[in-house]
């Protein structure tokens, strides 16, 4: 028997358990840094499988991980489980129905992706009791992608100290090992304080903070011009002051994310924001507090890794769909734009096709044009040799972030797609136990790459998990 097969037989013993977390988590959509059922729920899975549990890792109560095996190398499945606010919706119908008006939502398939690599972990985890393999197989329940960087709190916390290799996947609109591409980020407040006045008896007894941010914001769009082309600054207003025009605002803040291809380059254009922040503070005669919410890393690729993963997904294939799932990713693709569909043909550099769902692997040296977000994996790949997939999950071209995604968390489609990948993680898992060449390969690729630039944590001395961001 292939030695593959036998892994794969793992998965499929396993999956039924994980496909239910998958659609509990689901029904339970948690914000940032609020995740406890959805955590306590992973806990109890892992419990279950027989994985020794340590919770409140790096003092965030809904981080955890499950270890099982002992001695040998330390093989990491990243899971996660955060939701995203305001993507309320039904699941297995093709139009915008909320459940819950400006309910959460898993707008990003979180729950899908903490349940596949806990089945990746189970799976390997029984194969080496099985066949009596030292090693050790660890699945690390990270809260708070969205923004939360929770991850880069548990690497700065030394959570990913001793691991060999770190693996995990995202859902997505193809079967693909994904590119390790993303940027670096930081997310910060800036809060205002001037003096409230009758705005307009003794407006002149008054110092805007709301004045300010304006003027922040101003500046920052001026600054756009003269910053890197693919840097990106954002914003959203948190606080600006009251609702009341006839009062001068004493108090405003406003939440700014920085990113940019590197941490120095992050690190600079976050203090010529600051410098701005303070410009705006000059000139309205307030002050400002400046408070980084967050922080991660651009994410390091790792080529054996990748290498080896692309041949499990070559050699397992695309997910096999049947007529129902292509039909209701017709049905979604219906709601999408052709801009929508056309751009996540060109972040994989292949030709556009009318196929509702991926039916093939991406070439690794296919000339992509990837969209590029923000991810707290980042600042894992800096410590541990780390590869991901992406995963059809999704009808092609459905946009992140929307209600169309949760849509499609529960349906068969993705439930195939989650054992698949799973499948594909777990035959990584077991390469890299079984081979110590590969994971050597992998920890040498990793330190040539961070020879000359060491890792530094983007989070500086002082910052804790932001536990109330969800609130703030």
């Amino acid at each position: 028997m292939n030695v593959r097969n036998e892994i794969w037989q793992q998965v499929d013993a396993a999956k039924d358990r994980l496909i239910a977390l998958s659609d509990r988590v689901w029904g339970m959509p948690e914000v940032c840094y609020t995740e406890v059922r959805s955590a306590a729920e992973h806990v109890a899975e892992l419990r279950h499988q027989g994985f020794r549990v340590t919770e409140n890792i790096a003092g965030i109560p809904t981080a955890v991980i499950g270890e099982a095996g002992e001695g040998g190398p330390v093989i990491a499945f990243l899971g996660e489980y955060d939701a995203l606010p305001g993507l309320s919706q039904e699941a297995g119908i093709a139009e915008h129905r909320p459940i819950e008006a400006g309910g959460h939502g898993h707008g990003c398939g979180h729950n899908l992706l903490g349940s596949a690599a806990l089945l990746a972990a189970v799976a390997l985890k029984n194969w080496l009791a099985e066949k009596g393999i030292p090693g050790r197989v660890r699945y690390y329940g990270c809260p708070a992608e969205e923004g939360g960087a929770a991850k880069a709190f548990m690497v700065r916390a030394g959570a990913f100290d001793d691991a060999d290799i770190a693996i995990s996947w995202h859902p997505y609109s193809f079967w693909e090992v994904a590119p390790a591409l993303s940027l670096a980020n930081t997310r910060a407040d800036f809060t205002f304080t001037g003096r409230a006045a009758h705005a307009a008896a003794s407006p002149h007894l008054g110092r805007s903070a709301l004045d300010a941010v304006e003027l922040m914001n101003v500046g920052v769009n001026y600054m756009r011009e003269h910053m890197p082309s693919d840097a990106r600054v954002h914003y959203a207003l948190l606080d600006t002051g009251g609702i009341a025009p006839n009062v001068v605002q004493a108090h405003a803040r406003v939440r700014y994310s920085i990113r940019a291809m590197d941490l120095p380059g992050m690190l600079e254009l976050v203090e010529r924001v600051h410098k701005i922040a303070q410009g705006a503070a000059l000139m309205t005669e307030t002050s400002v507090e400046m408070r980084i919410v967050s922080a991660v890393s651009n994410t390091l690729g790792n080529k054996p890794l990748e290498q080896a993963l692309h041949n499990a997904m070559e050699e397992l294939g695309p997910p096999a769909f049947d007529d129902a799932d292509r039909e209701f990713a017709r049905q979604i693709r219906a709601t999408l734009s052709a801009q929508e569909i056309a751009s996540v043909y060109r972040a994989i550099g292949q030709p556009q096709t009318d196929a509702p769902l991926a039916d093939f692997l991406v070439p690794l040296d296919s000339p992509r044009k990837p969209m590029i977000g923000s991810t707290d994996i980042g600042d894992v790949s800096w410590v541990v040799p780390t590869v991901q997939a992406h995963a059809p999950t999704v009808a092609i071209g459905t946009p992140f972030h929307t209600w169309q995604i949760v849509a499609q968390g529960k349906a068969p489609a993705a439930h195939k797609t989650m054992v698949h990948v799973a499948k594909a993680m777990a035959a990584t898992g077991m390469a890299a136990i079984t081979d110590a060449s590969l994971r050597a390969a992998a920890k040498a690729d990793l330190a040539q790459q961070t020879r000359a630039t060491p890792y530094v944590s983007p989070l500086k001395e002082g910052v804790e998990p932001p536990l109330d961001m969800s609130v703030a």
